[in-house]
């Protein structure tokens, strides 16, 4: 039988191509634009942001302390625990930078995902989504410590269930991370990354360039406002912080000089971007992975994409529309205010890993069917 063929508007590649385009048939439609709106990148990237209309959920939090004694917000959906059987699949969202729970796009995916009968929660980065910080440590590309742990202790509430994760932007860019350096212990069993900037390097460098510069500015006064609140915890730190620059930081360079790549021991905010960026983590996954990015994403370049490889790569396939700016993807028959694109294509790919996994009575990562078991953090309910 001959394989199911994408549509000509999509940009389809990656070692696992043969393996997973047959579950992907949301691929044969063309990818149809919302008119106007996806017109221009950047009037589709705002449009998103702010006109996107997010599905009502009641979250159940969790605060997890972590063992550097800082904390991280998981968000669950409320009363799944009596709703859902124990082997439920779960599914772990990353949101980008700044986001947290409240995101649009994660709230759409949520709500996807838990229509089929998934269990969803998602992982909010110290100080996002109103999760607490209590140590003068926030996060970064960089640190995977926080996901680690966040992974562990999903696992151990649910051993009996397969969990999976998709991430967004930046969450993107350390789920990859976290992909690589897991390699053949990974506990996930698939994931899928959406707009990941890859080479930080690269998009470091967009953001200084025309209209991108409005990005910059949004999303360093969204990490102002953030710092601010907890500015009282870096009084008298010493050491090359520069606080003062990071309260008042008027790109995300600049507040990545003052705070970040000196909270995480890196001697300059160039090497903090070339040692973070996912891009070299590619050729390390053993965990099925979907990559789905926009030709025209004005904060993760296409040219950043290491296309050859997820080439090389058996569990990795590239999915590349051809418009959709960052977060955007404003098209299909959800357009404008609805849910994202990519979504349907996303829970059928994890849907496929699953119905398969359950079929065979294996992991995609483990064909002896053992779970890796970790000890699961010490957390307290809010």
């Amino acid at each position: 039988m001959s394989l199911p063929q994408p549509d000509s508007s999509f940009e389809v590649i990656g070692g696992a191509r043969d393996r997973f385009l047959p579950s992907l048939g949301y691929l044969s439609r063309p990818y149809t634009p919302y008119p106007y709106i996806a017109s221009n990148r950047h009037v589709e990237t705002i449009f998103a942001s702010f006109f996107r209309s997010p599905p009502k959920v009641r979250y159940r939090r969790q605060c997890i302390r972590t063992k550097d004694d800082g904390v991280v917000a998981l968000d669950w959906v409320s009363g799944d625990d009596r709703l859902l059987p124990p082997d439920s699949p779960v599914l772990l969202l990353l949101p980008g930078l700044t986001g947290g729970s409240e995101a649009s796009y994660a709230r759409h995916m949520l709500v996807r995902a838990r229509n089929k009968g998934w269990r969803v929660v998602v992982f909010n980065n110290r100080g996002c989504g109103s999760s607490p910080v209590i140590t003068p440590q926030f996060y970064s590309a960089s640190f995977l410590g926080d996901l680690c742990e966040v992974v562990s202790h999903v696992n151990a509430l649910y051993p009996d269930a397969n969990v999976y994760a998709v991430g967004w932007s930046l969450g993107a860019n350390l789920l990859v991370r976290y992909l690589g350096q897991e390699s053949h212990n990974c506990p996930l069993s698939g994931a899928v990354a959406l707009c990941n900037p890859f080479n930080l390097v690269l998009t470091d460098d967009n953001f200084h360039k025309g209209f991108n510069n409005v990005y910059d500015k949004a999303i360093a006064k969204g990490l102002r406002k953030n710092f601010k609140k907890h500015a009282f915890l870096f009084e008298d730190i010493g050491g090359e912080y520069n606080i003062e620059l990071a309260k008042n930081a008027k790109s995300i360079r600049e507040y990545d000089e003052g705070l970040t790549r000196v909270s995480f021991g890196f001697k300059s905010v160039d090497e903090y971007y070339s040692n973070s960026s996912s891009a070299d983590s590619i050729k390390h996954v053993q965990t099925p992975l979907l990559c789905i990015q926009a030709a025209n994403d004005p904060i993760a370049p296409s040219r950043g994409i290491p296309r050859e490889d997820i080439k090389e790569n058996p569990n990795c396939l590239l999915i590349v529309t051809p418009k959709g700016g960052h977060l955007g993807w404003v098209a299909g028959g959800h357009a404008p205010f609805g849910s994202p694109w990519p979504d349907p294509l996303v829970i059928d790919f994890l849907q496929h890993l699953e119905s398969a996994s359950a079929k065979s009575g294996t992991s995609w990562l483990n064909p002896q069917g053992d779970r890796q078991s970790k000890e699961a953090s010490h957390h307290l309910e809010v």
